[in-house]
């Protein structure tokens, strides 16, 4: 149960939650696609968002109709482009930057959880400033990633509070599964896809104006 002041802990997940990368992966993909002879579909961009990289390239490989394209080869080369782009900087999702920082500066612990591998992550924490986190939790740092709850289990480990008085926040219906499964308290701020309704899920259209008394107030 959170506290009547402020959460345990908040949870955030990166892309499409925090910045607005999600636009970036998409232009990165249609690269991939084209440089494959192909165009990907946006049936199958919108069904990768919030996914693991090997579920999104088994969607883009049927997508494309090459079920037998290199999975090592194009993952590199795909790394390397959102890497490049990642390191134009990134654009912060709506009253998410100012939340981030209340969070910081009340003290209370904070963890980025995202699918995306290390490496990405530590391009993007350019932007969003590693000091704003205790712990950070990467898709390539799990055994199993969203939708397994264990991504957000670890993150509240490893800040050494119950994962129940925590808040995750989340954009996607994977990360959102995580999260719940996880047992955490979620609030879900849809970005590029539609969320459906999940019991005891808290939805906003932005975290403009969200705030720790925000968060505390959410059951």
């Amino acid at each position: 149960m959170l506290s009547a002041t402020r959460p345990a802990a908040v949870l955030f997940d990166m892309d499409g939650t925090l910045v607005d990368s999600e636009k970036i992966w998409g232009v990165a993909l249609e690269d991939l696609a084209v440089r494959a002879g192909g165009r990907l579909s946006t049936r199958a961009r919108l069904a990768m968002v919030g996914t693991s990289m090997p579920a999104s390239m088994a969607l883009f490989r049927e997508d494309l109709g090459q079920p037998d394209r290199p999975y090592a080869e194009d993952v590199a080369w795909l790394t390397e482009r959102v890497a490049d782009l990642f390191a134009g900087g990134l654009a912060w999702r709506p009253g998410a930057r100012e939340l981030l920082l209340g969070v910081r500066a009340a003290g209370v612990p904070a963890a980025l959880v995202t699918s995306t591998e290390r490496r990405l992550a530590e391009v993007a924490l350019k932007t969003l400033g590693a000091e704003n986190f205790d712990v950070v939790v990467c898709g390539d740092e799990v055994r199993a990633q969203k939708p397994d709850p264990e991504p957000y289990r670890t993150a509240a480990a490893l800040l050494g509070v119950p994962i129940r008085d925590c808040v995750a926040i989340e954009d996607s219906p994977s990360g959102v599964t995580s999260a719940v499964a996880a047992g955490a308290v979620v609030l879900a701020v849809p970005s590029d896809v539609a969320l459906p309704s999940v019991a005891g899920v808290h939805v906003r259209s932005s975290l403009v104006g969200v705030d720790l008394e925000v968060l505390a107030g959410l059951r």
